[in-house]
Order: C-alpha cells, then sequence, then structure tokens
C-alpha cells in the first residue's frame, strides 16, 4: 500500500518552518536563546511575566501560575524575574524548583493553577535556556496565543521596564505528587530487571531513579550530579556513546538516556543498539493495537521520522500520519484525529491516555512495561524495523530565507527530485528554537544521500550562512 502511494504522490519536496520567520520571540517550542542576552535578558524575560499576568489575571479570582525548572545555573534568576512579572499584575506565584517539563504540564492540568511555566532549553548545552508555558488544561499555548503574548511583550520593552525579580522557595512536596501519579500509571513490577539511566545532568536527576528503584528495578544511575554547567554535556539522549557500553558491561536488560527537562528518551538494548523515538513508537504502537488500546490504528509522527517505521507500521496494519516538526504539533494532530500514540524521531514520545505532552520518564516506563510483559528486550520487539539511509546536516546561519530568495538551495533540491524520482525524501527546514537551517535527505543508497546532503547544505552555507 505504501509503495502504491509513493508512487502516486512520487517525489516530495518540503521547505518547512517558514511559518516561524514572522515571529521574534517565540519558537516552536516556546522562547529560547542564550541566558542573559535577547530575548533572554533581564527585560525581556521580566516583560514575558508581565504580559502572561495580563493574559492569566482574568482567568480567575485569585489566579495562580506554576513555574519549574531543569538544573541549568540561570534558571533560578529567570525563575524569579518571570515570578516578579507575573507578581506585579496580581498573579500567586508557585515554585517547583527543580522539576522535568512534563512534570510541570502534568502538575498544571491537576492543580489550581491557571497556567505552568518551565524554565528549560531542554537538549542545548547550559548557557542556553528558554521558557515553555503550558495553559490549566497542560497543553502548550496555541500559536495565536502565543503571538499575542509576544506582542504584549515587545509593546513592553517598547515603553521600558524595570525588572523587579520575586524570590522563590521550591515546594519539594511537588515532584512527589508527579512521580506518585507515574508509579499509579502502571501495576507491572520491574524486580529483576537491570536498568542504567542516564539523567543527563538534568531535571530526572533524582525522579527516574528514585521511580524505578521503587518499582523493584535494580539500577545504575550515570550523569546525576548536576552543578549547573554540566547538563547535556557528553551525557543524555543526544549523547548515548557512555551509555552503551555501560549498558552491556553492567549486563542490563535497558538502558535510557533523558534530555535536560526529561521530556524525551533514548533507549539502549541490552547489546548495545540504539532505540530512537521511531523504534519507540514501532514498540508502543504494536503493543498497543494487541491491548486494543491503539485509537484508530494511528500513530502520529514527524516528517522526520524514518521511511522504515511507515512502512513496518504499515505491515503490521497501523497508519502513519505525519505533521511539521514539533511535539506541539504532534500533539494537535493526536488531538484532531482522537489519536492514543504519536512522537518524534528524537525521542519525544505523547502517549495521550497518561500526558498532554512527551514525557521521557513515563515513555521508559511504558518501554519496560511492553517488554516485561511481553518478556522480550528491545531488539525482538523491534524486528522488521528496516532503517532508510538518512543524513542530517545543521547548518548555522545569519538570516532565514524563503526558498524563493535562495536559488542555489532551490536548484540543489531540484536535482536531488529528478534523481530520486519518488525513491526517497528531502526536508529542508529551519529550527524554530536556534539559528539552524537543517537538512534531511533518506533514500535507498547511503553514497546518494550523502552526495545530495552535503550539496543542499553548501547551497545553505553560500546563500545564507554565518
Amino acid at each position: 500500500m505504501i509503495d502504491a502511494m509513493r508512487r502516486r504522490c512520487a517525489w516530495q519536496l518540503k521547505w518547512i518552518g517558514e511559518e516561524s520567520l514572522g515571529k521574534e520571540l517565540f519558537g516552536t517550542d516556546g522562547i529560547r536563546g542564550v541566558a542573559g542576552e535577547y530575548p533572554l535578558d533581564r527585560e525581556t524575560v521580566y516583560a514575558f511575566g508581565l504580559a502572561l499576568g495580563e493574559d492569566v489575571a482574568r482567568l480567575a479570582p485569585a489566579p495562580e501560575v506554576l513555574i519549574g525548572a531543569d538544573t541549568r545555573e540561570s534558571g533560578s534568576w529567570i525563575a524569579e524575574l518571570v515570578a516578579g512579572g507575573l507578581a506585579a499584575r496580581g498573579v500567586a506565584v508557585r515554585f517547583a524548583g527543580v522539576i522535568t517539563t512534563p512534570g510541570v504540564a502534568y502538575l498544571t492540568r491537576t492543580g489550581p493553577y491557571v497556567a505552568g511555566v518551565m524554565i528549560s532549553a531542554s537538549h542545548n548545552p547550559f548557557d542556553d535556556n528558554g521558557i515553555k508555558v503550558f495553559s490549566h488544561s497542560g497543553f502548550k499555548l496555541p500559536d495565536a496565543e502565543e503571538h499575542e503574548i509576544e506582542q504584549k511583550i515587545l509593546r513592553l520593552r517598547e515603553a521600558g521596564v524595570n525588572p523587579k525579580p520575586l524570590a522563590l522557595t521550591a515546594d519539594e512536596s511537588l515532584d512527589r505528587l508527579y512521580i506518585d501519579f507515574l508509579a499509579s500509571t502502571t501495576e507491572a513490577r520491574f524486580d529483576g530487571m537491570k536498568l542504567v539511566l542516564d539523567c543527563g545532568n538534568g531535571a530526572a536527576y533524582r525522579l527516574a531513579p528514585e521511580l524505578f528503584r521503587r518499582l523493584g528495578a535494580s539500577v545504575t544511575a550515570l550523569c546525576c550530579e548536576p552543578d549547573g554547567r554540566n547538563i547535556n554535556l557528553l551525557c543524555g539522549a543526544l549523547h548515548v556513546e557512555a551509555l552503551q557500553p555501560a549498558v552491556v558491561a553492567a549486563g542490563a536488560d535497558f538502558g535510557v538516556a533523558f534530555d535536560g527537562d526529561a521530556d524525551r528518551a533514548i533507549f539502549v538494548s541490552a547489546a548495545g543498539r540504539v532505540m530512537d523515538g521511531d523504534a519507540v513508537m514501532l514498540t508502543a504502537a504494536r503493543a498497543m493495537k494487541a491491548a486494543g488500546k491503539l485509537s484508530n490504528d494511528t500513530v502520529v509522527a514527524t516528517v522526520m521520522s524514518n521511511l522504515g517505521l511507515e512502512k513496518a507500521l504499515d505491515r503490521d496494519g497501523i497508519r502513519m500520519l505525519r505533521t511539521p516538526v514539533g511535539d506541539k504539533y504532534v500533539l494537535e494532530e493526536i488531538e484532531r484525529l482522537g489519536a492514543s500514540l504519536g512522537g518524534e524521531q528524537s525521542g519525544h514520545i505523547i502517549f495521550r491516555e497518561y500526558a498532554t505532552t512527551g514525557d521521557g520518564i513515563l515513555t521508559a516506563l511504558r518501554i519496560f512495561e511492553i517488554a516485561r510483559l511481553a518478556g522480550k528486550g528491545l531488539d525482538e520487539l523491534t524486528a522488521g524495523l528496516s532503517i532508510y539511509p538518512q543524513k542530517l546536516i545543521n547548518i548555522r546561519v545569519r538570516e532565514k530565507k524563503q526558498l524563493t530568495e535562495a536559488p542555489s538551495v532551490a536548484a540543489e533540491i531540484r536535482r536531488a527530485e529528478e534523481a530520486f524520482a519518488g525513491s526517497g525524501r528531502v526536508l529542508v527546514r529551519f529550527s524554530g528554537t536556534e539559528p539552524l537551517a537543517r537538512v534531511m535527505v533518506e533514500g535507498l543508497e547511503m553514497e546518494q544521500v550523502d552526495s545530495f546532503s552535503n550539496a543542499i547544505a553548501d547551497a545553505i552555507r553560500r546563500e545564507m550562512g554565518s
């Protein structure tokens, strides 16, 4: 069925991310940048607190907003400036301290909060940071509301603001509520199971080891000593090089690595093989379909997911639909379709029965539960997944142009189109959170994939590189 569809659709050319060109502050996952520099300078962060305060003050007689942060050294002062802006608009603040992004989403939707704010730059280095916003429903704000808040921030900055931070004390009982919730989602016990967890010196450093030990697993915890500057430093979901040999050396059943705010997870099998979000979606979809829990026999993925996943799911009678990159867009499509599972190749997986955002710890819990009930390892659970050669290149850019303004880039993409003749995919898009253009080429032959991806990347460097 997929092959026939490919022949009908022929070659697919995409330039994704152009919709973000009109945004100055918000990207695909909130506001992000270098801490202390625009748009995360003190004035803009405080203006964000003021603008959000204006936006939510109308929602309740005595509105309260929850704030959490990952382990970056800049998290505390950013949180205090956001809190100061909120307080200036009559909005109370409760501070969860160090907690995961999905933890903030869960607490926001189950608590008395009109909104939740997470201070994190996810997988980025420590000197970056960011601001993510959740409504009381636990969903990230829609683009229209982000735009409205952004316009307020820009007007406030233009008029001039005098930042007044509000001192915060963490309520350590809040992360207990989140970990209790995670434990409540399973009846499985992991006694006798050996796990290696790489917490990336990030938000999961206490929560993940505690949860899996509580459920009976023998846990070896790596990178659980955050110092404010070592978050994601050669560890976590983007750097599993140390996790792979650690899993094999420990004779562990599984390994899992979380990113800085623990909304994504990448797995390592007992044999040391890396399992990304595509492999996780295949494993979860098969188990959920067998249990009658895969709504509409549909999985929502993004344009980055490998064609091999689409084919493997199709063989199991499961439809895969694609969205632009960003778990926000995956969730919007899940809601539109009434689907129960979706995610990204990068490891953001949304189990809609339990959560409104990607949750790395919840994903690990689900995968370990599936493996325990099936009596199988990750290599067996992902049997039949053949990955098409794929190459991703990130190019730092000084400006983001439309394709019509980058003729040499368009020419290289057309050249790839003619050569592939329907047998591959090209995706060129701008990052919504960094000054990067991303080129992904996927096809049957690695040599051809290399050639075209390099040619397109070189054209982008000439046209708009930094």
